[in-house]
């Protein structure tokens, strides 16, 4: 069995069309950053950054859950990411993807990863809103976040396999995907993880985890992710799980999340999944400081003030209920489309 390693590219990588070699990548990178358009500059960037003397890269994490940091991520686990990937979605060598994610992110980065070390013919694209407009080209696979799946329903029929990440699909947007002739995966994961660690097919409930990755929860019930190949350590997520098996597990939400209103512990996740096919702007559910209760539970939509159906709240437990609404004109989020609740209400 040959040993991969971040040293080799595979001789069937294809960039837009042309062959390249580890000497044509650094060209080209110099290339990209001197004279490039504005996304190619941090491809150029980071193949410069694979091709150094380091064994590591340097990535900065989102920022969603804390404060940004910059953490290293050994170019040897990315290499072991990406085959599992392959395994994971059976992609092999000369398999016709697209690359439409920003690579200043982890999971842009894994792109490139992949199609230099599983051996893909890969396009690159500007990572924009809409990066499949107007294309004509049929493709075996492709990575997105959900904004960019909303945008490219029609051109997704002419895509194999889709993985969707950055940010949780909405139940609108799943229905809209089921109906395509497309498979279409949901991923989980973070930076921290190397971009994804497990998937499920949209419409199913649990995630399934890759290969060489093991799972179980704390007395939180967060999930806990033992990933050797990744990571020394035992990763430790703030994520709210249902274990299926060993190998499954259902997102139920955050712990930071959680609202305790009135001694009743509230999931905002499950909430906005009862309103999600009633309100029809963006909107998320959290807690304020409420004198009686200790928290109360508030809804927050993006958009100008409208009138308030009491049918939107139907299907809600009491407790579930918002004490308050909270109209905002434009949300804050990340560049993969992620609302950043706190910064929103400031």
């Amino acid at each position: 069995m040959i040993n991969i390693t971040y040293h080799n590219v595979h001789n069937r990588f294809k960039l837009n069309g042309y062959h390249f070699t580890k000497d044509d990548m650094l060209r080209v990178a110099y290339s990209f950053i001197k004279e490039g358009r504005e996304f190619e500059k941090p491809v150029g960037q980071f193949f410069l950054d694979w091709f150094d003397q380091n064994s590591y890269i340097e990535l900065q994490t989102s920022g969603t859950t804390g404060k940004p940091k910059t953490i290293r991520i050994e170019k040897q686990a990315m290499v072991d990411s990406a085959i599992a990937t392959g395994d994971f979605f059976d992609i092999h060598p000369g398999s016709k993807v697209l690359q439409c994610l920003p690579v200043k992110y982890i999971a842009g980065k894994l792109m490139f990863v992949r199609a230099f070390v599983l051996g893909l013919d890969m396009d690159l694209v500007a990572p924009i809103a809409a990066p499949m407009l107007n294309n004509e080209t049929h493709y075996d696979f492709t990575a997105m976040v959900p904004l960019q799946a909303q945008n490219s329903l029609v051109e997704l029929q002419m895509v194999k396999k889709v993985i969707i990440g950055g940010a949780r699909i909405s139940p609108s947007l799943e229905v809209e995907l089921l109906k395509l002739p497309t498979t279409v995966f949901e991923t989980y994961g973070m930076t921290e993880t190397i971009t994804h660690i497990a998937a499920k097919k949209v419409g199913e409930t649990a995630f399934k985890v890759l290969p060489n990755i093991t799972i179980s929860y704390d007395d939180r019930n967060c999930l806990v992710i033992h990933a050797p190949r990744i990571s020394d350590k035992l990763i430790v997520t703030n994520d709210l799980v249902e274990m299926q098996n060993e190998n499954e597990f259902v997102f139920k939400g955050r712990f930071d999340t959680i609202i305790n209103s009135g001694g009743i512990k509230l999931i905002p996740e499950q909430i906005e999944d009862k309103l999600a096919r009633k309100i029809h702007n963006r909107f998320f559910i959290t807690g304020q400081t409420d004198e009686v209760l200790g928290e109360k539970v508030v809804l927050v939509i993006e958009g100008e003030p409208q009138t308030i159906k009491d049918s939107w709240f139907s299907s809600l437990d009491k407790y579930e209920k918002p004490k308050e609404v909270i109209f905002i004109p434009q949300f804050k989020e990340t560049e993969n489309g992620k609302i950043l609740r706190k910064e929103s209400l400031n």
